[in-house]
């Protein structure tokens, strides 16, 4: 067993082979990162593709789990990319199933909550990206850190932590219905002191100025207690 070897593979790797380690991804990410996939030139774009390699993890039976970048690689699926260069970050393919998962759990590299926030058993992680569930508040999460609303961490699923924050005070209804207005009461929510737990708060001090705090209160849900899960 060899943890953190992080060696390059220099040959493309099919992207539906890589196991997601999360069930949920934002769509409204995956679509933005569509986009300036689209505005390249076909040089930069395999310029990209050299500078992007994916980290991954082998499993038992030789399976190779994909940690990060989730986002990335369903975009350049649904783009029509086949293939992707990655770094093999440990390779657990001795261990059984069962001590693989706590492996992985331990050293955070798994979330497996759905789209509703709960924890799921792994065998319900899907078997390639294009099986992963779209996550609204994982959307609104990335929409906040891009705004600056947190700032980017280097803690494992930070995104995710954020998402069931926001997921407990603001509805559901106001992300579909008004994605923009929901980045803005997420901008006040993510500055209150009750978020200075989360990876990344840069809330100015330990409590919000009074027009945050109004703004973030039009939801009724400011300052109810609840504790988001965590992966």
């Amino acid at each position: 067993m060899s943890v953190n070897a992080r060696d390059p593979v220099l040959h493309p790797t099919p992207i539906l082979s890589l196991r997601p380690t999360q069930m949920t991804v934002g769509m409204e990410e995956v679509r933005r990162k569509r986009d300036a996939w689209k505005t390249n030139t076909s040089t930069d774009l395999a310029k990209f593709l050299g500078q992007h390699m994916v980290p991954t993890v082998i499993g038992p039976g030789g399976r190779r789990y994909l940690i990060d970048h989730h986002h990335l690689a369903l975009a350049l699926h649904e783009e029509g990319v086949e293939s992707v260069f990655v770094t093999l970050v440990a390779d657990l393919g001795r261990l059984p199933d069962d001590l693989f998962w706590n492996m992985m759990s331990f050293q955070g590299w798994t979330h497996p909550y759905d789209a509703k926030g709960v924890r799921r058993p792994f065998a319900d992680l899907p078997k390639t990206v294009a099986g992963m569930e779209d996550d609204p508040y994982r959307s609104l999460a990335g929409a906040l850190r891009n705004s600056g609303g947190f700032a980017k961490d280097s803690a494992p699923f930070a995104e995710f932590l954020w998402a069931d924050y926001l997921r407990a005070r603001i509805k559901a209804k106001t992300i579909k219905t008004d994605f923009e207005a929901s980045v803005a009461e997420a901008q006040a929510l993510a500055r209150l002191g009750e978020a200075d737990y989360l990876p990344g708060w840069c809330g100015p001090h330990a409590y919000a100025p009074a027009a945050a705090v109004k703004a973030a209160g039009k939801t009724g849900k400011t300052g109810t207690g609840k504790t988001p899960k965590s992966a």
